[in-house]
This record gives structure tokens, C-alpha cells and sequence, in this order.
């Protein structure tokens, strides 16, 4: 086994992400690196290759919450611009061949639509890191952006499934109406695997070991397997904890995918000019994500930022590319041509999402006039009334401050918390509350600040989320009071140097709390309880 590849893999990843790039552009230029120097995929590599594209699947599948597919701007936006963007690049490239350009004159209809195909997904993992990084995935852009590309990934499935030489086996059926009724024995297995190894073997047994191994034996793609297993769990309370215990994982695994492209062949200056050409029109693709996003009612700041977490080409597109290649529908060069497409459209992306907030104030103007007269209502702004006080997470010490201060300060309390049963739970309980987050810079946006804001208590469990707070209500509310909580001394200094006005550390004033009593009980004529 080749076991220095992984050290060139890392050294490329770690270069790459040192440029602040996403690391499998490191990757996918290591495996062209190593294909100059005479190395060839190996069957270990291979291997790996595949168990990362089933653990990819099997965590979209963990995913598939049929609310936030059901949205048209979700299913309906991204069929549309999926077909447009196959007929417009698949078109170009009929265009190119007709004018005798290598590589794309071996086209036909079919061959040329398959290349736009692979060409319409936008990337799963680079559109997930930049979302995290930003603290955005729970984030309404976040949410729409991923929602599209499971959407995508879901058409991916159905081709990957569709492209098979001999039709499945007459147990095809039962075999996967068994699989999927199964679902109470894998969340039963789920409840009982603890939060350590045993979960994350779980997800790979899950995914290799039952969907990816039944579907082959009847015929049917393996990849649908994994995704089919995964979607059985999408609503077990522990499907997320599954999914993130497989990140580190999947993402590891995938390593070998991006590897294989590589060494799959160098580009040459034709695979290179064709690559050229489609990174041309991705500033049309981006664009059409945002005449679709606010033709379906949303603010164009939504679509803005939406789009730009969905402006690049796709790891799937190759691995639709390469299923081409297995059927004989396209030269295996395009695989290369489609890598570098990928990688380069990363390196531009990465900087478009970094400057993103920057950028939107000058084509906000323009933007805006697509915007439609009715706004989504989860898109509307949000208006705090006569609320002079914030208080963001509404668990048990944010209800606790919330109701304090209403009796200190009156009715001039609102309340925000990211969970829609918490924000009905405490409306039932006569409490004015609105859904948001306050790492979200787009509740920010959506929030008018018309009204005087003295206050902002930070009251939520997790402190790397206090403090990211702490930024974007010194960069809304420059001079507003801020209150916080910790549990730990250390945590206290950092708020306060952060610019907390206020800390609080929970256990250290309980603590002490707890103690003025016991010490009150010591005092001469304190009452004392039967015993």
C-alpha cells in the first residue's frame, strides 16, 4: 500500500488551505501532480474513493427533510435552473464543436447534454464548509442553499441509478421495501451506540454493510443504497449527531476520490481551454440562482447571499462524468477538463464568499429590482415594536432574565431564540418572541432597529456563540449595553474583553448564592425545619 500518498495529499491540502482555499483543491492538484511523476490510481485508492462517495450519500440521506424540500423555490428552482444550465452548456459545447474545437466536436446531442448535466451541480462540501464557517447553516440562506443542493444530489441518485448496463433483479423490490421498513431496528441500534466509535462504525455499517451492499446484490447502484438507509433516519432524533460523527470521516475517505481524478490523467491545453470556457459562464449560473430565488418571493438580499454559497461546480459533477466515461458517452479526457473546472471554480469562489457582505452594498441597487412586492414571510422584516431590551436565547436563564426584566423595566422585553418550539412555547406563555439567531448576520439584516435599543442579554448555553454574538451587536448596535453569560471565570474575561458590558459566571454566582443562605441558617433565632 502506497502509504506516502497520504503525506502528499496532506502536504497539498495543507498548502491549500494555508490560502486560504478549501483543502481537496490541494488534493486534486496533488493527484495531477502525482500522474505527472509517473504514479497511477491504485486499487487501495479506489477503494477509499468509493467508501467516501457512500458515506457522502448516506449523510445527504440523513438530511432529506421533506419540509424544506417541499418549498417551490427549493424543488422547483432547482429543476429549473438545473435544465436550463444543462441546455445553455451543453448547447456552448455544440457550439464549440461545431467550430472544430478538440474534445467537443466528438459531441453529440446526448454526450454534449451530459457534460451540461454534470456541469449544473453546484458543490455539496464547498458550499457546507463556507456556510459553517460563517456560522450560517441554520441561517434561512444556509437552509435554502442546502436544501437546493440536496435536491441536485437527488438527481445525481436517480442518474447514477438510471446508468446501469443490465436491469436489476426481480428481488430488487422486496429487498428495498425490506430495507426501509427496517427503519425501527437502525433507530432502535441508534438509541443504544453511545456517542463515541461504536455511532460512527454505525453510519459506515449503515451505509457500506446494508444500502450499498443489498443494492448491488439485486442490481441496483449501490451509491442509491447509502442515500435510501440514510433517509430512513432523516427524522431520529440522533440523525444529526450521525451525521456530524461521519464529517470527519467522510471528508478523510473522500480524499481518495479527489486523488483518483487526478491521477485519472493530466489536462492538457485542450482539457484546459474547454475548462476555460465553462468558468466563463459560471458568473451566468450564479446569476440565475438569484432570478430564481427572488422570483419565488424572497428579498434579493436572500438570493444574493444564497447563490453566492452555490457559485461553483460540483465533486458530483465528476462523478457524473465518470459514469459517462464507463458507458462510453463521453471521452475520459472530460474528466480532467471537469476536475480543473471544479478546482478553479473553487479558488474563485472562496474569496466571493469571504467578501460577499462587502460586495452586496454596491449591487444592491441593481438587485433590488428584481425583487417581488410579496416577501416570503420567513423572509420579511422583522419588527421589535416597542422593545427596548433583546434577550437572545430563550432557555431557562434567558426566560428567567426575560421575566425579571419585565417586572423591573415593563413591557419593552423581546425575546429571541433559533427554535421554533421554544418561540411557541413561550408565546404561548404570553412572552414576545420572534425566531432568529443572533449569529445569524442576516436576522440582523432583517431586523429594524428603528426603535432605541438599550439592551442585549446573551443568554444562550454555548459560549463560542456568546461571543460571536458580541461582534455583530457591536457592528448593529454600536452603543447599546450588553449583559452575558458564562459558566467559567475564563469565559468571563473573554466577553468582557470582547466588549460585554456585563458577565455573569452562572455556577460561581449560584455557588455563592447557595452559600449567603447556608450561612443564614447558622445565624442566632434562624428558623430551623422539623425533622
Amino acid at each position: 500500500m502506497e502509504f506516502w500518498l497520504i503525506a502528499v495529499a496532506f502536504a497539498f491540502g495543507f498548502g491549500a488551505n494555508h490560502v486560504r482555499l478549501p483543502p481537496m483543491v490541494g488534493y486534486l492538484v496533488a493527484g495531477f501532480v502525482l500522474r505527472a511523476v509517473g504514479q497511477e490510481s491504485t486499487e487501495t485508492i479506489e477503494l477509499i474513493s468509493d467508501l467516501g462517495i457512500l458515506i457522502l450519500l448516506f449523510g445527504i440521506g440523513l438530511k432529506l427533510q421533506l419540509r424544506s424540500l417541499a418549498r417551490p423555490v427549493v424543488w422547483g428552482g432547482a429543476t429549473l435552473h438545473m435544465a436550463v444550465t444543462t441546455g445553455v452548456i451543453g448547447g456552448v459545447m455544440l457550439g464549440l464543436g461545431a467550430l472544430g474545437m478538440p474534445l467537443a466536436t466528438d459531441l453529440d446531442v446526448r454526450s454534449a447534454a451530459l457534460v451540461g448535466f454534470a456541469f449544473s451541480f453546484s458543490s455539496t462540501v464547498f458550499a457546507v464548509k463556507a456556510l459553517q464557517e460563517r456560522n450560517e447553516s441554520d441561517s434561512l440562506q444556509g437552509i435554502l442553499a442546502i436544501s437546493v443542493l440536496v435536491v441536485q444530489d437527488i438527481y445525481a441518485v436517480a442518474f447514477l441509478t438510471l446508468a446501469v448496463d443490465t436491469p436489476p433483479s426481480i428481488w430488487a423490490v422486496p429487498v428495498v421495501a425490506a430495507i426501509v421498513l427496517a427503519r425501527p431496528v437502525y433507530g432502535w441500534i441508534l438509541d443504544r451506540s453511545g456517542h463515541g466509535e461504536l455511532l460512527m462504525l454505525l453510519g459506515l455499517a449503515l451505509a457500506v454493510g446494508v444500502g450499498a451492499e443489498a443494492f448491488d446484490r439485486v442490481g441496483v447502484k449501490a451509491d442509491l443504497g447509502a442515500l435510501v438507509v440514510g433517509f430512513t433516519l432523516a427524522n431520529h432524533p440522533r440523525a444529526p449527531e450521525l451525521a456530524k460523527t461521519l464529517l470527519d470521516l467522510k471528508d478523510v475517505l473522500l480524499i481518495g476520490f479527489f486523488l483518483s481524478i487526478g491521477l485519472g490523467g493530466l489536462p492538457t491545453g485542450r482539457e484546459l481551454a474547454l475548462a476555460a470556457v465553462v468558468l466563463v459562464l459560471l458568473p451566468l449560473k450564479t446569476a440565475g440562482f438569484v432570478a430564481l430565488i427572488t422570483s419565488f418571493g424572497f428579498r434579493a438580499r436572500t438570493a444574493w447571499h444564497t447563490s453566492l454559497s452555490l457559485a461553483s461546480y460540483s465533486e458530483f459533477g465528476l462523478i457524473v462524468a465518470l459514469i459517462g466515461v464507463e458507458r462510453s458517452m463521453i471521452d475520459e479526457r472530460w474528466t480532467a477538463t471537469i476536475a480543473v473546472a471544479v478546482a478553479v471554480s473553487f479558488v474563485v469562489a472562496s474569496p466571493l464568499n469571504t467578501k460577499r457582505y462587502e460586495w452586496y452594498a454596491r449591487v444592491q441597487p441593481a438587485l433590488t429590482r428584481l425583487e417581488r412586492d410579496t416577501v416570503q414571510p420567513e423572509d420579511a422584516l422583522i419588527e421589535p415594536g416597542e422593545a427596548n431590551i433583546i434577550v437572545f436565547g430563550m432557555g431557562r436563564i434567558g426566560a428567567g432574565s426575560y421575566d425579571e426584566l419585565v417586572i423591573r423595566r415593563g413591557d419593552v422585553v423581546l425575546g429571541v431564540d433559533r427554535s421554533a418550539a421554544t418561540v411557541e412555547h413561550h408565546q404561548g406563555e404570553g412572552r414576545r418572541m420572534v425566531r432568529g439567531d443572533a449569529l445569524d448576520v442576516e436576522f440582523w439584516g432583517r431586523l429594524r432597529l428603528d426603535a432605541r435599543i438599550d439592551l442585549v442579554v446573551l443568554a444562550m448555553s454555548d459560549h463560542e456563540a456568546n461571543l460571536v454574538a458580541v461582534n455583530w451587536v457591536r457592528q448593529f448596535l454600536p452603543s447599546v449595553q450588553i449583559a452575558a453569560t458564562a459558566t467559567l471565570d475564563d469565559e468571563v474575561a473573554e466577553l468582557e474583553a470582547a466588549g460585554v458590558d456585563v458577565a455573569r459566571n452562572l455556577y460561581g454566582e449560584a455557588g455563592q448564592g447557595l452559600a449567603d443562605d447556608a450561612c443564614d441558617l447558622l445565624e442566632p433565632g434562624a428558623p430551623r425545619r422539623e425533622r
